[in-house]
């Protein structure tokens, strides 16, 4: 009975140490991630890293605004290894508020400057400038003209079709209010949102929500970023852009590694950092939406590079410092715009 007993524990105690083994073994092979692309793009990019790497992403989808929160939140326990995509102004504010790691690599040597962190915390894997979006069938349905320029927005003419998403949620939502700031000077630019909020009759809180409404003919005109109009183009909805006249913003999508982030994934993490800025992730990016990565692959048909586009003098360290200020005043001038 005695020797049953022995047998029993042993074998107990055998696999007890396999499933522990396993357990290791599964999470030395795993990566974490909050991504900023959207969900269809985000699957493509890690099926093709967990191809080439044999480790396993797992990932959740929030916007840039809501990655920031979330990440802050997990601040003293955070709980994944990366943030991947997302609004450059939002991995900014992520590195002044410590939620960020550098990570020096040579993967990134290729980068102008003013794509990547001096200080390596985050880094660029591509750019998309902000556009104009109109659906072609609602714009001649109710005869308006082509807005063609910001200022042509706060026209009368255009009051109940226009969307755009809220700057307190989304990131293309505050670099739309930061490239307005820059346009107009901030004393202006809160004069012309006064007026362009008229005109809007909702706010949206992901930043791409107005370009598929515009496509689908639930609004006339939205405000968003080139490439995802471009897709919705390529898909075959009535859906054409315009630059406005004085320039426009652009986003830089950006990757940070998560200061603290769980430590059995620090290595893997690296490697999809790395990954992220080289041809083969570049590949992904312009085949799922149309973006241009800052590396040299060849573009989908109708991709926009940001070097064929009157940008403005954008200052993103800058707009992640003021972000606090500017959004409050932004809430504040559209709630007593509605109240009037």
């Amino acid at each position: 009975m005695r020797l049953k007993h022995t047998i029993f524990f042993i074998t107990l105690s055998l696999v007890f140490l396999l499933l522990m083994f396993d357990s290791v073994l599964a999470r030395s092979k795993r990566v974490t991630a909050y991504t900023s692309l959207h969900e269809p793009v985000a699957r493509a990019v890690f099926n093709q890293f967990e191809k080439e790497s044999g480790l396993k992403v797992f990932f959740v989808r929030l916007s840039t605004g809501e990655a920031v929160s979330k990440l802050d939140a997990e601040r003293l326990n955070p709980q994944v290894s990366i943030w991947f995509g997302g609004v450059g102004i939002g991995h900014i504010r992520a590195k002044n508020k410590g939620l960020s790691v550098a990570n020096p690599t040579t993967a990134t040597k290729h980068l102008e400057p003013k794509y990547k962190d001096k200080d390596h915390h985050w880094a660029g894997i591509y750019a998309a400038p902000l556009v104009f979006e109109y659906n072609t069938i609602m714009l001649k349905r109710y005869a308006l003209p082509i807005p063609v320029s910001w200022r042509d927005l706060t026209k009368s003419e255009y009051k109940g079709h226009i969307q755009m998403a809220n700057p307190g949620f989304s990131g293309t939502a505050y670099n739309i209010l930061t490239t307005i700031v820059e346009i107009f000077g901030e004393t202006s630019a809160f004069k012309y949102i006064q007026a362009l909020n008229r005109n809007i009759p909702m706010y949206s809180r992901s930043g791409s929500a107005p370009g598929k409404r515009a496509a689908i003919g639930e609004v006339t005109i939205a405000i968003g970023y080139a490439h995802d109009a471009v897709k919705f183009i390529s898909d075959g909805f009535p859906l054409a852009i315009q630059f406005p006249a004085e320039g426009t913003g652009y986003e830089i999508a950006a990757v940070s590694l998560i200061k603290n982030g769980p430590k059995d994934e620090t290595e893997n993490a690296k490697k999809l950092y790395n990954w992220a800025f080289g041809k083969s992730a570049a590949k992904v990016y312009v085949s799922q939406s149309f973006a241009v990565p800052f590396v040299n692959v060849p573009l989908a048909k109708g991709a926009i590079p940001i070097s064929e586009v009157k940008t403005v003098e954008q200052d993103d360290e800058w707009a992640a410092k003021n972000r606090s200020r500017l959004v409050e005043k932004w809430h504040n001038v559209v709630t007593s715009s509605q109240s009037e």
